[in-house]
């Protein structure tokens, strides 16, 4: 009997995201820590291992969390972590996730408030690396410092891991993912932002009518397949004109019809300021999700 492969929800997301996981506090020290807001591309994430920590944010709102926890907050977030019993010190390390590539703004989007994740009944792999860091934080060895950032790394992918498997909102990109029909026609975009998507094509990728699949789709991600699709599109095709690579190859790699099709958007995009436009690059007409003629390579 042949199996049905199993959808790989995050994958095409990572590459989209290109994460950099560094630690940067291998142990808050007793007194705790305190961040300003800044205008980074990155997520600050804290592994209560041990103890007791108090997270206070810049609106003077605060939460006590008990281990074992993960704390993210984004960089434009301000707030303090500190460590509650100084007669029993938590044992917290520190990292910041840095997200360089092109679909950084919609995932960050996803972390407007600061998320704090109960490791207690987690997916195996956060608890492996828990214990992994826990071992390392209690009788540090050599190498420590490599070793970290990699089990930085597998920190974040079992971060994802876990927020798509109990999403904490009800709706948005991880009760997307969560979904199993919606997750179809995301990881399809994830995968190929530059296809002649129609809303009947990726109604089909979901399992899905195009009517039910474009009423389920917006109950579940507070938008459009259209309206997220070209804002996929943009923060795709603005990276790669970033990066000097020239419009062609941008409208080519992200779905527009033409260089100048691509021109014109990121033109509105300028002229409406820092926050993207969710409409630019598609067009929905009668629940057709239109990206413009097919390219010729």
């Amino acid at each position: 009997m042949i199996s049905t492969p199993r959808l790989d929800r995050l994958s095409a997301l990572l590459e989209g995201l290109a994460p950099r996981v560094e630690v940067v506090d291998p142990a808050i020290q007793a007194g705790g820590i305190r961040i300003e807001a800044s205008s980074g591309s990155f997520l600050h994430i804290y592994l209560v291992v041990t103890g007791f920590v108090r997270l206070r944010l810049s609106d003077a709102t605060a939460m006590g969390i008990g281990a074992p926890a993960i704390v993210v907050c984004r960089a434009d977030v301000g707030h303090s972590l500190r460590i509650e019993d100084s007669m029993a010190p938590a044992s917290v390390m520190g990292a910041k996730a840095f997200m360089d590539g092109p679909v950084a703004a919609l995932f960050l989007g996803e972390f407007a408030a600061p998320l704090v994740v109960s490791l207690d009944a987690a997916d195996s792999l956060l608890g492996h690396v828990v214990g992994l860091i826990s071992s390392e934080l209690l009788d540090p060895r050599c190498g420590q410092p490599a070793l970290f950032n990699r089990a930085g790394d597998i920190l974040f992918i079992g971060l994802l891991r876990q927020l798509v498997a109990h999403p904490r909102t009800q709706d948005g990109l991880f009760n997307g993912l969560a979904d199993p029909r919606i997750a179809r026609a995301l990881v399809a975009m994830h995968t190929s932002p530059q296809r002649d998507w129609t809303l009947e094509r990726l109604a089909d990728e979901a399992g899905m009518s195009r009517t039910s699949f474009a009423v389920r789709f917006r109950d579940v991600m507070r938008t459009s397949p259209g309206k997220y699709l070209g804002r996929l599109r943009l923060l795709i095709a603005r990276r790669v004109v970033e990066s000097g690579l020239g419009l062609k190859r941008a409208a080519r790699e992200s779905g527009y019809a033409s260089p100048a099709a691509l021109s014109r958007a990121l033109s509105r995009a300028a002229q409406q300021g820092a926050s993207l436009p969710e409409t630019q690059g598609v067009e929905e007409v009668d629940g057709v999700v239109a990206a413009g003629p097919p390219h010729h390579r």
